[in-house]
């Protein structure tokens, strides 16, 4: 997404693992409903929010390189510092989080890492730390638009898979009114190509380059994704709607397009009825209106504070 979404800063930093506390068997799952939540910025009390509007998970916004193939949060952060602090009071609260690998913006993963089994070496340190049901690729920019890369991110999930059955992994990516393009496309089909089996496609439907019916613009960029998981894997529309996603923008986006409080209701109704595997948005950090222009830390809407994660929290899929 746009440096708006992905204002992340790439400064090295070392990391240690620290396992946190197992989740309980009846937290909820982080793919299906989880609204993106960073830590810069106005940032938002997780566990105030939690209670404010019945949401259990957050994407956790970014991890990345922190000059080579190692994970920071941001770049920049420990995992064992601020962010862990953060997950255990979520867990705490009887929720739960899915990291999020990438971004618009900072150095990625996927290119600092020389191969397959570093990057999901790289994936493991968090996935180990945080004793992880699911993690985000966010894979956006010179990540995405690069064959080797791709093939690179996919390998190490082929990976991350055997070496932790059960794990759900998720990828995110941009797309266009129509569905995802040729890049997109080729993620996809690679996946089946290498054996690695990613549990759910989800694209970002806005930035389409100006103003426009985002809630149309969205049925036909997961219709487009759905169209294109199911000729790929060989599965009827139901099963291709269950491996498909979305993830949104609260009020108004880098290109000027407006997202409305009843225009993301009709999206989640929409996306309730096709059973996605994904609903969630960018970002609980700007869910408050009346408060300026949009920036990162407001929507740029006349809204009331988390309207939009009280919408993503009535999501069941």
């Amino acid at each position: 997404m746009k440096p708006l979404r992905r204002l992340t800063i790439a400064l090295t930093a070392g990391v240690a693992a620290m396992a946190l506390a197992p989740v309980a068997e009846a937290a909820p799952n982080p793919v299906l409903a989880s609204p993106y939540l960073y830590q810069w910025g106005n940032k938002p009390n997780p566990v105030n929010v939690m209670n404010a509007t019945g949401v259990k998970t957050f994407t956790l916004a970014f991890v990345l390189s922190d000059g080579g193939c190692n994970p920071a949060w941001d770049g920049t952060r420990s995992l064992t510092g601020s962010d862990a602090t953060l997950i255990r009071n979520i867990r705490a609260a009887g929720g739960d989080v899915i990291p999020s690998f990438g971004g618009w913006s900072g150095r990625k993963l996927g290119q600092y890492c020389s191969s397959a089994s570093a990057l999901a070496g790289a994936y493991q340190k968090v996935i180990n730390a945080y004793q992880l049901k699911a993690i985000d690729i966010d894979i956006e920019a010179a990540e995405f638009e690069n064959a080797t890369v791709q093939d690179r991110v996919l390998g190490a999930l082929k990976i991350v898979k055997q070496n932790n059955p059960g794990i759900r992994t998720v990828i995110t990516m941009p797309t266009d009114r129509s569905g995802p393009n040729t890049w997109g496309k080729r993620l996809i089909t690679r996946s089946k190509d290498l054996g690695a089996q990613i549990d759910v496609w989800s694209v970002m439907p806005f930035n389409f380059g100006g103003p426009s019916d985002l809630v149309a613009g969205t049925k036909s960029a997961v219709d487009g994704l759905k169209n294109h998981v199911k000729a790929t894997f060989g599965l009827t529309d139901d099963a291709a709607y269950r491996r498909s996603g979305l993830s949104s923008m609260n009020g108004v986006t880098d290109t000027g397009e407006t997202v409305t409080t009843a225009q993301f209701r009709a999206m989640r109704d929409w996306a309730t009825s096709k059973h996605l595997a994904r609903f969630t948005f960018w970002a609980t950090n700007r869910d408050r209106g009346n408060c300026g222009g949009s920036t990162s830390d407001c929507s740029g809407t006349n809204q009331g504070t988390y309207d939009f994660t009280r919408v993503v929290a009535g999501y069941t899929g």
